[in-house]
């Protein structure tokens, strides 16, 4: 069912988090979206895992970060953990980066990204 996963810190301040993580720690970007300008995402290399920064406007919640479960099928995991229980935050959506995604909460509160590829992102 799951493919890989990966934390996302939640960031109000990409320059800044970029300072930290990428110049002081030497995390390696290996991804940004959008590919130009100012970017809401950036996964970065740090060693042998990946964490991930992303932009958010809302205030930052108590722990700020979430995880990333790239799974087999979005629609089916979601709908599986709603019936165990589990909140929908953001129902399955086509994202223009080219990949299926939900949000969902875990019982402790933790927000869940589910995502799988779609094929080529849209420009």
């Amino acid at each position: 069912m799951i493919d890989s996963a990966f934390p996302i810190i939640e960031v109000t301040d990409m320059e800044a988090a970029l300072a930290f993580y990428r110049d002081g720690l030497g995390g390696e970007v290996r991804y940004r979206f959008p590919p130009d300008g100012e970017p809401v995402y950036v996964s970065l290399a740090t060693g042998s895992t990946t964490i991930a920064l992303g932009v958010t406007e809302s205030p930052l919640p108590p722990g700020n970060a979430l995880l990333w479960f790239y799974v087999d099928d979005v629609d089916q995991v979601t709908a599986a953990l709603a019936e165990a229980g589990a909140r929908v935050l953001e129902e399955p959506t086509d994202q223009p980066w080219g990949e299926r995604v939900a949000l969902v909460e875990d019982p402790f509160g933790t927000r869940v990204h589910l995502g799988a590829s779609i094929g080529q992102a849209s420009s």
